[in-house]
């Protein structure tokens, strides 16, 4: 009687049937570690699983390494301490967020290639000869790990900015009157108070590092990801990408597990109550421009570098990108952008609706399942939903010749959902929390229940949070690479694919426009979130109001 009331009850039934659609491309994948092994993952196994492994750990490690010291050290500077330009400085250092990391690999290469823009006007102002090399080659690890570094940092400054900005000087007083400088309030009290942070934005970035592949692709680097793409689209063996897939996927499984344990930890921030606002020291002489110098070129090389290389080679090849090619592929990112956008806030915004109308632990657990798409790799979700849909069109619309899953958009448009849910349900969930209760007792009295409380009573309070989430969604999906170009149908480019075709032909000069556009994209939720961030202070007029 139960399992009946719960199967008619759509806003149970909701959430358990998205949650079934999201996982199975991934538990597809995650079985394909109980198939046989062909030869080629022996191969795989003996001579190059070794290296994907060393060097996926040093490109965690390097990469780890220098957000840590960017991300930490400069949400420290603009938290604690007034200087020249620090306004600017809390909302520019999000600025690389903006650019995908391929991109930077791009910009990279052009500057500092042999015969690249930085060589050349090295070799211009001195008078060298042609053949002299200042910079050396980036296209190996190293490179990845500057490229990587200088476009993740911000989702270590993010977090660590937020826990700074909510720390209250009450408790770094205590360390002040101890005798303790500013350098040892820093390192004794204000890292060990916001750990949970700073672990949560670090494990954000292990994932993103582990599932890139456009940058590492194009630095030649052996990685999970280009060894699974080699081994299908080199091999031609799926079977074999997919379990060489399962066992990335494993890894990812972990971290995804810390860093839901570290965000249950987080317990860093005081009540607002409580909360006195620190008090910022003014900088001056040396300390002030180094201050300014320590902001300033994360800002330059993850942002205005790259920027500035794409404006120049988009001007030196004469604005023609304005073509045909262009405005298809800009029109079909835009169509996908949008269409997903929508589609992945209502989603989010029924099911989050469906959990606070009912409540049960099982809604709630499920949900929290829904969230970790984010951090699967798209090359994962590719090979998972493509199983996926051969397996429907053999099995259901075998009788349906016209209706073909496979090679469809759909199967692009559901890996899109799998990969944002989470940034829609996070900006949604926290618009519900701020909703009292008290609001759907009074509708309820009203007449006002289901969807005529979610249309009437919800939807224009959390107006705000739903535009927020589809800007996060919709530059995301501009952004994405590896499962647009696996799960693409047949002459359907985006402009991220067609940035990674022209580079990976060494035609730059091409590459610059999709590029640029998918940047200015991304621009408007940086400043979005920036906003959020600068409103989020505890005892703050605006929270108070």
């Amino acid at each position: 009687m139960v399992f009946r009331h719960f199967i008619l009850d759509f806003w149970k039934v909701v959430p358990v049937i998205v949650f079934l659609l999201f996982v199975t491309p991934i538990f597809i994948v995650l079985s394909s570690l109980f198939g046989e092994y062909s030869e080629n993952w022996s191969h795989i196994y003996e001579y190059v699983l070794s290296e994907y492994l060393v060097n996926s750990l040093i490109l965690v490690l390097g990469v780890s390494f220098f957000v840590l010291i960017i991300g930490v050290i400069t949400a420290w500077l603009v938290s604690n301490y007034d200087f020249t330009g620090k306004n600017i400085f809390e909302w520019a250092l999000i600025l690389p967020l903006a650019i995908p990391p391929y991109i930077l690999a791009y910009t990279f290469t052009g500057l500092f290639d042999s015969y690249g823009s930085a060589n050349n006007l090295v070799r211009n102002i001195f008078f060298l000869e042609n053949d002299f090399i200042f910079f050396p080659n980036v296209r190996n690890i190293y490179g990845a790990i500057l490229v990587l570094s200088f476009t993740l940092y911000p989702y270590v400054y993010l977090a660590s900015r937020m826990a700074f900005i909510n720390q209250s000087t009450s408790l770094l007083d205590v360390g002040r009157t101890l005798g303790l400088n500013r350098i040892s309030v820093f390192l004794k009290l204000g890292i060990p108070l916001i750990r949970p942070a700073i672990i949560g934005g670090l494990l954000l970035v292990i994932m993103e590092t582990l599932s890139d592949f456009g940058a590492v692709e194009h630095f030649a680097v052996a990685t999970f990801t280009t060894g699974i793409f080699r081994t299908w689209y080199g091999m031609y063996d799926l079977a074999t990408a997919m379990q060489l897939a399962s066992v990335l996927l494993l890894f990812i499984l972990v971290i995804l597990a810390l860093e839901r344990y570290s965000r249950k930890k987080a317990a860093y921030t005081p009540s607002s109550s409580s909360f006195k606002a620190l008090k910022k020291q003014q900088l001056k002489g040396y300390k002030n421009l180094l201050a300014i110098l320590v902001c300033f070129l994360p800002i330059f090389i993850g942002f205005l570098l790259p920027v500035s290389e794409l404006i120049n080679w988009t001007l030196s090849y004469k604005l023609d990108f304005f073509d045909s090619k262009f405005m298809k592929d800009f029109f079909n990112t835009i169509f996908l952008s949008l269409t997903t956008a929508l589609f992945c806030c209502f989603l989010a915004f029924l099911i989050t609706f469906s959990i606070r109308l009912r409540g049960t632990n099982l809604l709630y657990v499920l949900n929290s399942f829904l969230s970790l798409g984010y951090g699967v790799p798209g090359l994962i979700l590719a090979v998972g939903i493509l199983q996926f849909f051969t397996f429907l069109d053999r099995s259901f619309f075998a009788y349906f010749p016209s209706f073909v899953l496979t090679g469809s958009i759909l199967g692009l448009i559901l890996a899109y959902l799998i990969k944002a849910y989470a940034l829609a349900n996070n900006s949604i969930e926290s618009g519900f929390l701020r909703v009292n209760k008290s609001f759907d007792d009074v509708s309820k009295t009203l007449g006002n229940s289901g969807f005529k409380l979610l249309g009437r009573v919800h939807f224009p309070l959390l107006r705000t949070s739903f535009l927020t989430a589809f800007l996060l969604v919709f530059a995301e999906v501009i952004k994405e690479l590896p499962a647009t170009l696996i799960l693409r149908p047949f002459n359907f480019d985006t402009l991220a694919v067609s940035a990674y075709i022209y580079a990976s032909e060494e035609r730059m000069y091409e590459a610059a426009a999709p590029s640029i556009a998918i940047v200015l994209a991304g621009l408007l939720p940086i400043i979005i979130l920036s906003r959020i961030i600068r409103d989020s202070r505890p005892g703050s007029q605006k929270n108070e109001g």
